[in-house]
C-alpha cells in the first residue's frame, strides 16, 4: 500500500491529489511541479528558465522531505507548453544540469511537448521518481 504526502515546504496541490506518494520500497514519487507562489500566481511569467529553476527547487525541497535530493532522481518526465518551447528548454536545462549535475550524470527524461498546463501562463512542468 503506497503511503501519500504534502511536505510542508511545497505549495498545496491544485486539486485532489498528493504531492508525492511513497512505496514501501525506495521509490518516491512527486507530482509534477509548476512555478507557482503559494496564493497560485506565477512565477517567472513568460520565463521558461525561470520556471524550470523554481520547479526543480520544489524537486529538490520534496526530495529533502524523505533525506533524499536531486542526485537521487531516476526519472524525470517534463511536460512543456508547445513544441515552439523545445529549443529554449534545452538552453535553459544545459545551463541548470551543469550546475545540478556537475559530473554529467544525468537523470532519464522524457520530454511532452503539450497543447498546454493548468494555467495559461505556465511553460513547465515536471514530476520526478526518487530512489533512495
Amino acid at each position: 500500500m503506497a503511503n501519500y504526502s504534502n511536505p510542508a515546504p511545497l505549495s498545496p496541490p491544485y486539486g485532489l491529489y498528493s504531492q508525492m506518494s511513497h512505496s514501501n520500497g525506495p521509490l518516491h514519487f512527486v507530482a509534477g511541479q509548476l512555478a507557482v507562489e503559494e496564493d497560485g500566481s506565477v512565477i517567472g511569467v513568460g520565463d521558461l528558465a525561470a520556471q524550470l529553476r523554481e520547479v526543480l527547487r520544489r524537486i529538490d525541497l520534496a526530495a529533502a522531505s524523505v533525506g533524499l535530493g536531486l542526485s537521487d532522481v531516476v526519472q524525470f518526465t517534463t511536460y512543456l507548453a508547445g513544441q515552439h518551447l523545445i529549443p529554449e528548454f534545452y538552453v535553459a536545462r544545459e545551463a541548470l544540469f551543469a550546475e545540478l549535475y556537475p559530473h554529467g550524470n544525468y537523470p532519464p527524461n522524457t520530454l511532452l511537448a503539450v497543447a498546454g498546463l493548468v494555467e495559461p501562463d505556465l511553460l513547465v512542468e515536471v514530476q520526478a521518481i526518487l530512489s533512495g
